[in-house]
């Protein structure tokens, strides 16, 4: 039986892109024959997977999953390459089970995501496995989990799967928490009230209302008052409980809270693909460069 030396394994890591186990185990199964070791790695799916990596995953879904006593939440981001496979069951059947298992094992981050098992395999290797089955390129992204003793947890899916959140709310109940949730898909607050506007960002907006009253001709003598009421406006903008609630405009989230003897703790926003670069496709280009 031929010696499986570090540098063989290596060789073939490099070829292929598989992981150094699965290189490790191909070298073995034909005896360190490289070129056997290869088809061995192709025909398991495997080398391919692991080919497809580097290519732009930015379609997908993002799922919810809570508990039924809605103490326990989760919105997970798994990316694809096509609305076509984002679309297929195989696909929306692996993102459901990455959350639920997220809802029960508690990962402290990604990387504990990935190593952590489900049913006897790694996440890590479920989604190698069902990137060689579907033939795209899959990657989960991020997720965001809540667990709460008291008060509820609450989610709401837009579009498919296009927008998820997931809100953390003291008090209040799944309904009212369901339409907070359902606000927050609409209306993308980018915080949750004012303290927690950077004061540095805050400054910089200051700084811009101030330049653009001036631009407008306004006497210096009434532009600090301007900017204290643009200020106002940019709070309703990325605030949450300042903000007019999307079902009833004329009270705001802070009022519905209140209401309801309730307030949101936190909250977690996530649209599909968000800060990803989608490849550009130049269909005529392509036609071209195949026709010179």
């Amino acid at each position: 039986m031929a010696q499986i030396t570090a540098a063989l394994v290596k060789e073939l890591r490099e070829r292929t892109g598989a992981g150094m186990m699965d290189c490790k185990k191909a070298l073995t199964a034909v005896e360190g024959d490289m070129d056997k070791a290869i088809d061995f790695l192709r025909e398991k799916g495997l080398a391919a997977a692991a080919k497809k990596a580097g290519r732009i995953a930015a379609e997908g879904v993002v799922a919810s999953y809570v508990s039924e006593d809605n103490k326990v939440g989760v919105i997970v981001e798994v990316n694809c390459e096509t609305d076509f496979v984002a679309k297929t069951d195989n696909f929306k059947d692996l993102v459901n089970a990455i959350a639920a298992h997220i809802a029960a094992s508690k990962p402290a981050d990604m990387d504990a995501l990935m190593a952590s098992e489900l049913d006897g395999k790694t996440i890590s290797a479920l989604v190698t496995e069902s990137i060689a089955k579907i033939g795209e390129n899959i990657s989960v992204r991020r997720f965001a989990r809540y667990e709460v003793a008291e008060g509820t947890v609450a989610a709401y899916i837009h579009g498919g799967g296009k927008i998820g959140v997931l809100v953390n709310m003291k008090g209040g109940n799944a309904e009212l928490g369901k339409d907070i949730a359902m606000h927050i898909a609409a209306a993308n607050p980018s915080y949750l009230n004012r303290d927690q506007v950077p004061a540095a960002e805050l400054e910089h907006e200051k700084e811009v209302l101030t330049e653009q009253a001036r631009n407008e001709g306004k006497p210096e003598k009434i532009i600090e008052k301007m900017v204290v009421g643009r200020i106002q406006k940019y709070y309703k903008e990325v605030c949450l409980v300042d903000q007019e609630f999307v079902k009833d405009p004329d009270q705001t989230i802070a009022k519905l809270l209140k209401a309801n003897d309730a307030d949101v703790v936190e909250f977690a926003r996530f649209q599909l693909g968000e800060g990803i670069e989608k490849k550009q496709e130049d269909f005529a280009a392509e036609v071209m460069s195949q026709i010179k």
